[in-house]
C-alpha cells in the first residue's frame, strides 16, 4: 500500500491509499478519484516527505493530542453552532442552496445532504457551500 497526499484544484487536501502508484495513475486516467470536500475530480498529488521506520519521536509527535482534541472542540463548535443557528432542508439543499443564491428564496444559513454530483454542480455555479465538520467522537471512543 502506498499513501499519497493529495489536493483538488480547489486546494482542499486530503490523502488516498493505493495497491500501488500504478493504481494511483490508473484511477487518476479513468477519471475515479474525487475531493471528499467538493466532489471535484481535477486532484493531483501533492509533494510530501517520505515516511522513515526508525526515526526518532519529534516535538509534533508530543503535541499531536492536544492538537488533534483542541481541534475536535472546534470542529464540534461549529457543528453546534451550525444545528442550533441554520434551518436543517435535509435533502432539498441543493435545490435550496441554489434559490437562495439566485435570491429566489430568503437569505439565511442552511446545512442538509446533497450528492457529490450535486455539490459538484453547486461549486462550478459559484454557490458558496461548505462540509459541516462531522461529529466528534465521544471521548469514550478515542484510544
Amino acid at each position: 500500500m502506498i499513501k499519497y497526499a493529495l489536493t483538488c484544484e480547489h486546494d482542499h487536501g486530503f490523502e488516498g491509499w493505493f495497491g500501488s502508484s500504478a493504481d494511483y495513475d490508473d484511477q487518476q486516467a479513468r477519471g475515479l478519484l474525487e475531493c471528499p470536500l467538493c466532489a471535484s475530480k481535477a486532484v493531483r498529488k501533492q509533494i510530501m516527505a517520505p515516511a522513515l521506520a526508525g526515526t526518532r519521536r519529534t516535538v509534533q509527535d508530543e503535541t499531536a493530542a492536544p492538537v488533534r482534541e483542541m481541534m475536535m472542540e472546534a470542529m464540534g463548535r461549529i457543528r453546534r453552532h451550525v444545528e442550533e443557528n441554520f434551518d436543517d432542508v435535509g435533502d432539498t439543499f441543493a435545490r435550496e442552496a441554489r434559490a437562495i443564491h439566485e435570491g429566489k428564496s430568503e437569505q439565511r444559513g442552511i446545512y442538509g445532504q446533497a450528492t457529490p454530483k450535486e455539490v459538484r454542480e453547486l461549486v462550478e455555479d459559484g454557490v458558496p457551500v461548505a462540509p459541516l465538520p462531522p461529529e466528534p467522537p465521544k471521548k469514550t471512543e478515542l484510544n
